[in-house]
């Protein structure tokens, strides 16, 4: 099967995690950009270099899964920064048109976030002073129906203002090219929502015109990348808190229950009632009344329990916190056989939802399957979610060399596994949020 894949940027969850995803099965041939083409925190994509190598693909390539946003703006960062206009924009994309004409095309573009924080880090610079205060204007105006009173200066209110209608009238466009029949699947994602904003209005308006949305973003081409799989799957969600299922995760604006079941349906599995009518157990390792998160000192009731795990094969979503384990829970999980069908708990409950069912479906459907690779995928997965992201990253104050507070956890997940490591860690976006680790 060849699949052609444009990432959103060039972090590894989004470039290497769809290849270490694909290496499961050996029959799936992936064709990527090249890293270099793909834009990071300060820089965009090289869109000219993408068009490019679009035309060069292969004519039998089976399924196209693209990331609007890089081919738009350069990436999903600069979708937020840029100062093109419309038209300009309009007229780049036209370009596309011709090269997915009759083929088969899973396409994703973001409605524009709106973060609850006062960091520019990925937005325009007034973000630093104003970002707080544009969404409380976003989520109350929206809440209430009304215009309030504001103290942001208005030419900055205006700028962002026209910057979020550009960006919703070239996802109108996207509509309109899906009501002609060039996308087998268009997804509008819900980056960082609340439960009230411009973006979550924008949101109804396009499903009002018969647009699908899903709350995420990340992990949305993976998600794609499931339902571009010919495999029927059966699951069977179960919540290790059930009677609170219908909590809100942080940056999210659906229950836990809804965001599993939105991943499942948009990823084509089967959803089932029962475990014994089940191919696949999703066990998620869900919050009771608030998620968690370790880097922000938001506290949630840990995982208390014996883990008992089922007797079918089965996949874990630990999402009791967000951008990272649940240290309890994987304690519990590390006294038996690592699931059959993988692990994630990388940041947003949608993002670890979306990644992991994306492997169970390659691994799932594989016509020649790798068990190595599998085991390598799971090794970052338990390095990167668990070591790093709920324990190493809150002993480090900066960027630095972590090899050895990582080194016991690598023992850990070495003998959990049963494959040697010899791991090497990166920042490839020069922050603590992200690392890239790379087995041998």
């Amino acid at each position: 099967m060849k699949i052609c894949f444009v990432p959103i940027d060039n972090r590894p969850v989004c470039y290497n995690l769809a290849k270490d995803i694909c290496a499961i099965d050996e029959a799936i041939e992936l064709f990527i950009p090249p890293r270099e083409m793909l834009g990071d925190l300060t820089k965009q994509a090289d869109i000219e270099g993408l068009f490019a190598w679009l035309k060069d693909l292969p004519k039998d390539i089976h399924c196209m899964i693209l990331s609007l946003d890089t081919l738009a703006y350069g990436g999903l960062i600069p979708s937020r920064r840029s100062k093109d206009s419309f038209e300009k924009i309009k007229a780049r994309v036209e370009r596309l048109k011709p090269i997915i004409m009759g083929k088969k095309v899973y396409a994703f573009s973001s409605i524009m976030r709106i973060s609850n924080n006062n960091v520019n880090e990925e937005e325009k610079d007034y973000w630093s002073d104003l970002g707080k205060k544009i969404f409380e204007f976003s989520y109350v105006s929206c809440r209430d129906k009304k215009a309030i009173e504001t103290d942001i200066p208005k030419e900055i209110l205006a700028d962002y203002l026209a910057t979020r209608k550009r960006n919703f009238a070239i996802n109108a466009l996207y509509l309109d090219w899906q009501k002609e029949g060039l996308f087998e699947t268009l997804i509008f994602s819900k980056d960082d929502c609340a439960q009230f904003g411009f973006n979550v209005s924008e949101a109804i308006m396009l499903e009002n015109w018969g647009a699908v949305t899903k709350t995420g973003a990340d992990e949305i081409p993976l998600t794609l990348l499931a339902r571009a799989i010919p495999k029927q799957i059966s699951v069977h969600p179960q919540f290790i808190e059930p009677e609170y299922k219908d909590r809100i995760s942080n940056y999210e604006d659906v229950s836990i229950e809804n965001s599993v079941l939105g991943q499942l349906e948009l990823g084509g599995f089967r959803v089932v009632n029962s475990s014994f009518e089940a191919d696949v157990i999703l066990v998620v390792n869900n919050f009771k009344e608030k998620q968690g998160e370790l880097v922000m000192g938001w506290e949630t009731e840990p995982y208390k329990w014996g883990f008992n795990p089922p007797n079918r094969p089965y996949a874990v979503a630990d999402v009791r916190f967000a951008n990272g384990a649940d240290n309890s829970f994987v304690k519990a999980l590390m006294n038996y056989s690592a699931p059959e069908y993988g692990y994630s708990a990388w940041n947003t409950s949608a993002n670890a939802l979306g990644s992991l069912l994306a492997a169970v479906k390659v691994k799932y459907g594989a016509l020649k399957y790798s068990d190595l690779a599998f085991k390598k995928l799971q090794a970052i997965r338990y390095l990167d979610d668990w070591a790093y992201q709920a324990n190493v990253r809150g002993q480090i104050s900066e960027p630095c060399d972590i090899s050895a507070l990582m080194k016991p956890y690598e023992d850990i997940v070495s003998k959990k596994l049963g494959i040697p490591i010899h791991a090497k860690y990166f920042y490839p976006w020069n922050r603590k949020f992200e690392i890239e680790v790379k087995i041998d």
